[in-house]
């Protein structure tokens, strides 16, 4: 491990501020916080101690890695994703049966881990409300909608979620996360067994009249801007290929590994280019999401490198050092933090403690970079602010008159009683 200057633990407070920031402002002052411009300047105001700090005890170089090899790859890889699955647009009015419903939730959970969850999610929930709209009852499909593909579908490839890209980055082979599957599987399969005996309840419930109307206006399924998906399927290549392990000469100089990037950034414009306008326009899209992410976690990667190096210096101090711990700590500040920097935290605190086995990946052993995976990517579904699409689809679903629970309400009616316990039979009997 390489040796750092002691790091004082004032220099945590701006990063605890930056997600305290992140968790309350969305629910206390809304309307000041939905104005990106007073994201990004929450971000400056808390990163500019921690810049003069780092540069003081000459960590530079540190903070200097984290943007560049860290941040920038982020923001350009969701970036592209957004962009591109922005160009899709899915329409058209089927038939809302419980067994098309889960159907539904099925092919999003299969596309959030190679186009993304908020690519996933964006490209599907409206589709999905224009198919429910004739039912009454919708909130619980919208709430499933959240877990299934927003979150826990994410899970199989860097591409999924961020954690995960983060954890590529640290030198987690792109193929490796489909070791995962078995996660994937058990528990979007309880999951979506679940959904599908609860719309099946509530369509049981429904009005004759809503159900008529649901069958009469039908309306085919059209995907428009199709050739998108060989933009998509360009960045998996590149993801997967254009790294280190493929390219020997990438090792020779670390600048060589925004070769990746550099495709990724063309891809994207080749998608802004060739996709009809109106496309995007019927997908309501527009650069503030992305702009929000860029925003806010330009504060974070900057605050959170002092805690980083912290956690390399006192590792063996803190007492997590078994793989039910690191998914459970990890899955509790996922839910209630971003799950991104939460992942790369533990991870940190993992290749902290210095622990072999006979199984590694990225220098800390198999069975901890599950637990930190699996628990970023199924516990940012526990709450609103866990994941980022979350707040998008309830924000695309109240737009669309369907009540969604409160934040505390999310958790009570729905995160705590379905899907806490199906997460604690994952660690039980998988990890």
């Amino acid at each position: 491990m390489e040796e750092h200057v002691s790091i004082s633990e004032f220099s945590l407070i701006p990063f605890a501020l930056m997600l305290a920031s992140i968790a309350v402002l969305p629910l206390m002052f809304h309307h000041f916080w939905e104005n990106n411009k007073n994201k990004l300047i929450i971000s400056i105001i808390l990163s500019i101690p921690i810049i003069i700090y780092m540069l003081s005890i000459n960590e530079g170089g540190e903070l200097y890695h984290i943007i560049m090899f860290d941040y920038i790859p982020f923001i350009i890889l969701l970036s592209s994703l957004f962009v591109i699955t922005g160009g899709i647009y899915l329409s058209g009015d089927i038939e809302a049966t419980p067994k098309t419903n889960t159907v539904f939730l099925l092919i999003g959970a299969i596309l959030a881990s190679f186009i993304g969850t908020t690519g996933a999610a964006m490209l599907l929930i409206r589709p999905v409300i224009q198919t429910i709209k004739e039912r009454k009852y919708k909130e619980h499909t919208i709430l499933f909608f959240i877990a299934i593909v927003a979150n826990c579908g994410g899970l199989l490839t860097p591409l999924g979620d961020p954690p995960l890209f983060m954890m590529y980055l640290r030198g987690t082979p792109f193929f490796w996360f489909f070791n995962l599957i078995w996660f994937w599987v058990i528990t979007n399969g309880i999951l979506l067994a679940i959904y599908f005996l609860v719309d099946l309840y509530f369509y049981k419930k429904e009005k004759y009249a809503d159900i008529k109307r649901d069958k009469t206006n039908v309306r085919p399924l059209k995907l428009e801007g199709k050739l998108n998906f060989v933009w998509l399927l360009g960045i998996i290549l590149s993801v997967a290929f254009l790294n280190e392990q493929y390219l020997e000469f990438i090792k020779q100089n670390a600048n060589y590994k925004f070769i990746r990037e550099i495709v990724i950034i063309g891809l994207s414009a080749l998608s802004l280019i060739l996709t009809p306008r109106m496309l995007r326009v019927s997908n309501n899209f527009t650069w503030e999401p992305i702009k929000e992410v860029a925003y806010l976690f330009l504060g974070i990667f900057i605050t959170m490198v002092p805690c980083l190096l912290y956690l390399q210096m006192h590792a063996k101090e803190l007492g997590v050092n078994s793989a039910a711990q690191f998914y459970y700590y990890t899955g509790i500040l996922s839910a209630f933090l971003d799950n991104t920097p939460t992942a790369v935290t533990f991870y940190t605190l993992a290749a902290g403690l210095g622990q072999t086995s006979a199984q590694m990946v990225a220098g800390i052993p198999v069975l901890i970079m599950e637990a930190i995976c699996v628990a970023a990517v199924f516990f940012g579904a526990m709450t609103y602010i866990g994941n980022g699409p979350n707040f998008m689809v309830k924000a695309v679903a109240e737009e669309n008159n369907i009540k969604m629970p409160s934040f505390f309400g999310y958790m009570f009616k729905f995160s705590i009683i379905v899907l806490l316990p199906v997460y604690i039979l994952v660690e039980l009997f998988i990890l």
